[in-house]
C-alpha cells in the first residue's frame, strides 16, 4: 500500500531506470543545464533526465553523432577539473563502407569538447587522421527537441501540450520551435562553421577528404532562446570559451583555497569546489546557489540558506547574495495555494511552461517551514563573519517580517511550537528538508497528522531568535534583543520538556497535530545540537546515539536508526545517508565538543569520495552497511551534483577545526582543533578576515593541532583554544 502511495505522490520522480546504471556527464552555467551520455550524446529516452534544458525546459532531447552510419568507439570522457569542459575521445569502430576499401578500427581519432556559456551549448570536433592512406570522412549530428518541461522529463504526464512550429532551413543549420501553451515560443538554433554538406531537418552531415595525418575541425552550436527574453548572440567558440573561462576565474578569486598533504582529499574538496561554482548561477540581487542537476537546478530556499552556512567561512559573498535573493522574493500577502503567509521564506521557484500554468504550485511556492528561521540564522552568522554592518541594517526589515511570520503564522494554534500543515491542494505534504510523503511517523509506522511540529525546526527557531536578538542590539533597539532572548530560553524549556524522549536517549522526530510525540530515531535530532537548542548532556547522549552502528553505515549517518519500523536503506528519507545531513550534525557534535565524532563523519564521507565519480558527493547515497573493499550503494534518481553536498566537505573541515570568525573585531579564533589521521598538514591561503587576509599552517600533531601564520596582510587577532 506504501508503494501504491509513493507511485501516486504527484512529485514523486520516476525511476523506470537508473542515473547509476547510465553514466552520465553534467555541464551548467547559469539558467543552462545540460545532461549526455559518456559519448557526449543525448539520446530521446523517456523519462530521463538527458538533454539540453534551459529555463526549466527541455531544447534539445536528441543529439546523436556517428560516423559513416556508425556509432564511434569511446576512449574516454573527461569533465574538466573546475567542471567547464568536457572532453570525450572516439575513435571509428572496424568499418566497410560500400565500394570503398575497409576502415580499420584507430584509424581516426575524434575528439569532441563541449561547454555552455550564456545560454548555449559549445562543441568543437576535431578529427585526425592517423592511417597512411586517404580516407573519405562522413559524418553526421542527428538531434530534436521535445520542449518537455523539466516535470515532464522526470515523469510527470500532461494532458494537453503547445504545437511544434515549422522548422526554418540556412545553409549553417536549422531552427527548431515550439509555441507552448504559455503563449511563450522557444526556439532551439542548430547550427555548424564551416557549412555542412547536407542540413536536413533533424541530421547535420559533415564530409572531408583526410590525407594521412590531415585533421578537421568543426564548430557546432546549439542556442536557447525563448521569444520576449532576448534575442540570441552568436558568438565564435574561442570567445565563448575566454568568456567563460575570465567569469569562473572571477567567480572563484575571492575564495579562501585549502591545500593538504593528501592528495585524495585536495581532489575531494577540489571537486567539491568547482561543484558549488558549476552551480551558482548569477541573480539580480546577487550569486545563488541552484539546488542540484538534473531535477532541482533552481533557486531553493532551504538549500540555498544551508548551503551558504557551509561554505560561510570560505566565502561570505555567496551567503550575501542568498540573503538578498531570499529578502527580495520573501512573501508579502496570504496566497493559501502557493502556501504563502506574509514573512515566509521562498520554498523554491520555477521557470518552465508548467510552473506558469500554474500546472504545478512551484512558479513561486512557499512550502517550507524551516526556511524562515534558517534565514534569519543565515543574516545573524553572515554578520558575525563579515561585519558588513549597512547590508544587515537594510535586510532588518525583512529580519523582522520573518520574526512575525514565526510567531504569527509558525504557531497558528498557539502551541508553542513551529509547525507546519499544507494549505495549497498541490503542495507538499511535509515541509521540513524531509520532504518526502512517508517522512514524518510514529514508533509503529503510522503517519502523522498535522499540524506537525518537526524537532529540528524548534532548533532553527531557538537559533534564530538568539541571533536576531543580536542584530536587534546592531539595529539599536536592546527591548526586542531582550525579548527575543526571553522568547528563546523559554522555548528551549518547553522544548526540553516535550520532545525528549528518555527511553530513545533522544528527542521525538516530531509532534503530531494532538501533541502527541513521534517517538523515532532520526538524524532530526542531530539538528537539535546544530541549533544549539539541546541540553548540554542530553546533547551529547544524542551525539553519542548518532554514532551507533544503528545509525552511523560507515559512510555517514543515516537519517533513520535501523531499529525503527520505517527504515529502509534505500528510502529516499528513511535510512539513506544525506552529506548534508551529515555536516550539519557534525556542525552541531563541534559545539557540544564531541570532535570524536566530527572526525568519525568527516572520514566516513571521505572515504565514500575516494569511490565515486570524479570524487563528487551526490545528493544521497544508500544507508546500507558499509561493506570491506566495495563503495557506497548509490540512490537510483539523486541529483549529482547537489549545492549543499558539494559544500559538506567545507563545514566538516570548519567543525573539524573549531574555526570561528568575527569580522567585526577581526577575530579568528581556533576552538579545540582536530585532524583526522589522514591529514598531516593543512594549508589555508588568502582567508579573508574583515579587509585583512592570513595564510596559516596547521600540522597534527599527537595529542593537537599547531598553528603557524605564514603570512598576515592586516591586523588580525588568532586565537587557539585547547
Amino acid at each position: 500500500m506504501n508503494d501504491v502511495i509513493r507511485l501516486n505522490d504527484q512529485f514523486y520522480i520516476l525511476a523506470s531506470s537508473s542515473m547509476a546504471d547510465d553514466r552520465v556527464e553534467v555541464l551548467k552555467q547559469g539558467e543552462t543545464f545540460v545532461v549526455f551520455d559518456r559519448y557526449g550524446d543525448i539520446h530521446p529516452i523517456h523519462p530521463s533526465p538527458q538533454g539540453l534544458y534551459h529555463e526549466g525546459t527541455r531544447f534539445l532531447s536528441r543529439f546523436e553523432f556517428s560516423i559513416g552510419g556508425q556509432r564511434p568507439l569511446l576512449l574516454s570522457a573527461t569533465v574538466k577539473e573546475d567542471n567547464a569542459l568536457l572532453t570525450v575521445d572516439l575513435t571509428n569502430p572496424d568499418m566497410n563502407p560500400d565500394g570503398r576499401p575497409p576502415l580499420p578500427r584507430g584509424a581516426l581519432h575524434l575528439r569532441r569538447m563541449k561547454f555552455l556559456w550564456q545560454g548555449t551549448c559549445y562543441e568543437r570536433l576535431c578529427v585526425h587522421n592517423y592511417s597512411l592512406a586517404e580516407i573519405p570522412v562522413t559524418l553526421s549530428f542527428a538531434f530534436d527537441a521535445d520542449y518537455a518541461d523539466l516535470f515532464e522529463a522526470r515523469g510527470r504526464q500532461r494532458t494537453h501540450r503547445g504545437r511544434r512550429l515549422d522548422t526554418v532551413h540556412a545553409d549553417e543549420g536549422v531552427v527548431l520551435a515550439y509555441e507552448g501553451l504559455d503563449h511563450m515560443v522557444r526556439r532551439t538554433h542548430v547550427r555548424c562553421t564551416p557549412v555542412p554538406a547536407r542540413v536536413t531537418s533533424d541530421c547535420l552531415v559533415l564530409e572531408a577528404q583526410l590525407a594521412p595525418h590531415a585533421d578537421a575541425t568543426w564548430d557546432l552550436t546549439i542556442a536557447c532562446e525563448i521569444e520576449s527574453r532576448r534575442s540570441q548572440i552568436f558568438h565564435s567558440y574561442e570567445h565563448a570559451r575566454a568568456e567563460a573561462d575570465r567569469t569562473l576565474q572571477e567567480a572563484t578569486s575571492s575564495d579562501c583555497h585549502i591545500y593538504t598533504s593528501n592528495e585524495q582529499f585536495n581532489d575531494w574538496m577540489n571537486r567539491s569546489s568547482a561543484d558549488l561554482h558549476m552551480l551558482i548561477s548569477e541573480t539580480a540581487e546577487g550569486p545563488y546557489p541552484y539546488a542540484g542537476v538534473p531535477w532541482f537546478s533552481t533557486p531553493f530556499g532551504r538549500d540555498g540558506i544551508i548551503t551558504a552556512l557551509e561554505f560561510l567561512w570560505v566565502n561570505p559573498t555567496l551567503a550575501r547574495g542568498v540573503l538578498a535573493f531570499l529578502a527580495a522574493t520573501q512573501a508579502t500577502e496570504d496566497l493559501p495555494e502557493q502556501d504563502a503567509e506574509v514573512g515566509k521564506i521562498l520554498h523554491e521557484t520555477r521557470n518552465g511552461e508548467m510552473a506558469a500554468l500554474g500546472e504545478i504550485p512551484f512558479g513561486r511556492y512557499y512550502g517550507s517551514v524551516d526556511a524562515t528561521p534558517l534565514f534569519i540564522i543565515l543574516a545573524g552568522a553572515y554578520y558575525e563573519r563579515s561585519g558588513d554592518r549597512d547590508f544587515i541594517k537594510g535586510l532588518w526589515p525583512k529580519i523582522q517580517l520573518a520574526l512575525h511570520w514565526i510567531d504569527r503564522y509558525g504557531d497558528p494554534t498557539g502551541t508553542g511550537f513551529v509547525t507546519y500543515d499544507r494549505r495549497s491542494s498541490k503542495g507538499l505534504v511535509h515541509q521540513g528538508w524531509k520532504d518526502s510523503h512517508d517522512s514524518v511517523f510514529h514508533a509503529d509506522g503510522t503517519p502523522a497528522n498535522g499540524p506537525i511540529a518537526l524537532c529540528e525546526v524548534q532548533a532553527y527557531v531557538y537559533q534564530a531568535k538568539k541571533k536576531a536578538a543580536d542584530l536587534a542590539r546592531l539595529v539599536g533597539n536592546l527591548d526586542r534583543a531582550e525579548e527575543l532572548l526571553v522568547e528563546a530560553a523559554s522555548l528551549r524549556e518547553r522544548f526540553e520538556r516535550t520532545f525528549w524522549c528518555s527511553e530513545l536517549d533522544s528527542y521525538a522526530l516530531a509532534l503530531d497535530g494532538d501533541g502527541r510525540p513521534c517517538r523515532v530515531r532520526s538524524s532530526n535530532a542531530g539538528h537539535c545540537l546544530f541549533g544549539g537548542i539541546a541540553e548540554p548532556g542530553r546533547g551529547l547522549l544524542v551525539a553519542r546515539s548518532l554514532l551507533t552502528d544503528e545509525f552511523f553505515s560507515g559512510w555517514g549517518i543515516r537519517t533513520l536508526a535501523t531499529s525503527e519500523r520505517r527504515y529502509n536503506p534505500m528510502s529516499y528519507h528513511n535510512g539513506s545517508v544525506w552529506p548534508h545531513d551529515n555536516a550539519l550534525i557534525a556542525a552541531g557534535m563541534a559545539e557540544y565538543g564531541h570532535k570524536e565524532g566530527v572526525i568519525k563523519i568527516m572520514t566516513g564521507l571521505f572515504d565514500a569520495s575516494l569511490f565515486l565519480d570524479l570524487h563528487r558527493l551526490p545528493e544521497l547515497f544508500c544507508g546500507f552497511s558499509r561493506r570491506h573493499g566495495e563503495s557506497p550503494t548509490l540512490y537510483p534518481t539523486a541529483c549529482a551534483p547537489q549545492a549543499w553536498a558539494s559544500a559538506a566537505p567545507f563545514l566538516l573541515m570548519q567543525s573539524c577545526l573549531g574555526l570561528q570568525i568575527e569580522g567585526t573585531c577581526r577575530r579568528l579564533s581556533f576552538n579545540r582543533p582536530a585532524l583526522p589521521p589522514f591529514l598531516e598538514r593543512v594549508e589555508i591561503r588568502r582567508l579573508s578576515i574583515g579587509d585583512a587576509r592570513v595564510d596559516l599552517i596547521l600540522d597534527r600533531h599527537q595529542e593537537d593541532v599547531g598553528i603557524v601564520v605564514a603570512r598576515r596582510d592586516g591586523d588580525v587577532e588568532i586565537v587557539v583554544a585547547k
